[in-house]
């Protein structure tokens, strides 16, 4: 399986984090995918349906290009043929900042692209190479900045920052003192902007902070993780990588690891 990362061009590097590359190394009939872990952020994705097709569990064929919001329940998606697939990862706050969505709309759930803009699914099926396809890319998202002019809600923003460095560990509740915000506006602003509440954020910050933890192998055992990152013990930690991740921490230990930073492959 290869699999690759690439930094976006500056011009776009405040609501893109960065585009991957995803492929199998030997052609297969099938694959099956555990579908993207909770990261926080919503993006694009592209499969060419000359190389493969991409179904949901109900098998629902998935469009060739889909926006994607916020992964927070775990589901598995398969593909017949080959896998080749380009994406898009977005900060947080780019499905209302560029597409002008309600965020929310998108949790767990994807819209066809095609009805938001129509020339870019062709450009991409029609582009030579894997790198003129992120060009594409490239050009659609600043084309969208440019035309929309986007600014994130200065609360929202604040509010994001400190849950993302503190690894969801910050007290909300400090947040809103800070903000002069109630719970009820700083979750509406969440669930518009961001797609989730704060509290369910901060809950997949933690997830992923104890993800890469693991990942790393920079552990003794379980309960060392749950310390780590502001869990209340390791039976809480446990049931928070289930939700989040659909597997225990010990599967993952034991076949997750071939994964990729926002996939869990099977």
């Amino acid at each position: 399986m290869k699999y690759a990362q690439l930094l976006p061009p500056a011009s776009i590097s405040k609501y893109v984090r960065y585009f991957w590359v995803l492929e199998n190394d030997t052609p297969t009939k099938s694959f099956k995918m555990l579908r993207p872990l909770a990261d926080g952020c919503p993006g694009i994705f592209f499969q060419h349906s000359s190389a493969g097709t991409f179904y949901d569990a109900s098998n629902r064929i998935l469009p060739e290009v889909y926006l994607y919001g916020q992964t927070i329940t775990p589901t598995e998606f398969y593909i017949h043929g080959n896998l080749k697939t380009l994406g898009v990862c977005f900060f947080p706050y780019a499905l209302k900042s560029i597409y002008g969505l309600n965020a929310s709309e998108l949790t767990d759930n994807c819209l066809d692209i095609t009805l938001l803009t129509a020339q870019l699914r062709d450009q991409l099926v029609n582009a030579n190479s894997t790198q003129r396809q992120i060009e594409i890319f490239a050009s659609h998202i600043a084309e969208e900045i440019k035309q929309k002019n986007p600014t994130l809600d200065g609360e929202t923003e604040y509010a994001l920052r400190q849950l993302i460095k503190s690894k969801g560990i910050v007290s909300l509740k400090s947040l809103q003192q800070k903000l002069k915000l109630s719970e009820r506006s700083l979750e509406r602003k969440f669930s518009q902007q961001i797609g989730i509440s704060p509290k369910l954020f901060s809950k997949v910050c933690q997830f992923q902070a104890s993800l890469h933890q693991l990942r790393q192998n920079n552990y003794t055992n379980l309960s060392d993780i749950a310390y780590d990152n502001g869990f209340a013990d390791q039976s809480h930690f446990i049931r928070t990588f289930k939700t989040f991740a659909g597997i225990s921490p010990l599967q993952f230990q034991k076949g997750g690891r071939k994964s990729t930073e926002n996939f869990s492959l099977l």
